[in-house]
């Protein structure tokens, strides 16, 4: 069992998780208005590639926003979530060990301690985020079964990691557990909300090419938008 979930089943989860996204990237740009997107921003490139960069970076800047500045629990939270979700998985030990056995490289790797204080702040903002989904009733109305679905998803690998790498129980059991729900989570991205995995930087950039081009930067040249 071991072998076929971290061979040909990871090799299947990845491809799916790889192909999806370039499959939603190009629907994206070719879901753009041609005549109110795609032609200002092949006109004015440089106004674009200002604009999107400059969208992106305030963005994944803790309060670079006036939106992240409006709630600031809740930004708090929010970057510590995404910040565990991302950096845990691809700088563990035994990830980077996995890399180095299989293909021959390894990235930087955070301690073992540190591995696991990012995965229990991973479990933790899930569980308020989920408390606030059915508390406020501005963001329940909003909540239905399948956002919680997708934390769940997205929170599994974590907590049977966590099981798995402190024995507890059957640690076979969670091992593979823990594969299959990282599996999981890799072919939900493309197909789920969980695409924001790369839609949150073609969206914002979108919206920083729109604003740099068409409603700030250049109407006092003479832009017909």
């Amino acid at each position: 069992m071991y072998a076929f979930v971290t061979g040909p089943l990871a090799w299947l989860a990845f491809g799916i998780f790889f192909i999806g996204l370039i499959y939603r990237a190009v629907w994206y740009i070719r879901g753009l208005d041609w005549k109110a997107d795609r032609v200002a921003y092949s006109e004015y490139p440089a106004y674009g590639f200002r604009g999107a960069v400059r969208s992106i970076f305030y963005w994944l800047l803790p309060f670079g926003t006036r939106s992240w500045r409006f709630y600031p629990g809740m930004t708090i939270l929010f970057f510590v979530f995404h910040i565990g979700l991302l950096f845990t998985p691809i700088f563990l030990r035994a990830h980077n060990m996995i890399l180095a056995e299989r293909w021959g490289f390894s990235l930087p790797v955070i301690s073992d301690t540190t591995a696991d204080f990012l995965t229990i702040v991973v479990l933790l903002a899930a569980v308020f985020i989920i408390l606030r989904r059915i508390a406020l009733p501005e963001v329940r109305n909003l909540t239905t079964g399948y956002d919680i679905l997708l934390i769940v998803i997205a929170v599994a690998p974590f907590l049977t990691g966590l099981f798995a790498y402190h024995h507890v129980g059957n640690y076979p059991f969670w091992l593979i557990v823990h594969i299959l729900s990282g599996e999981v989570f890799l072919v939900a991205i493309p197909f789920t909300k969980l695409s924001h995995f790369i839609l949150f930087f073609m969206s914002r950039a979108q919206l920083g090419m729109d604003y740099g081009i068409k409603r700030g930067g250049m109407k006092s040249k003479g832009l017909a938008w």
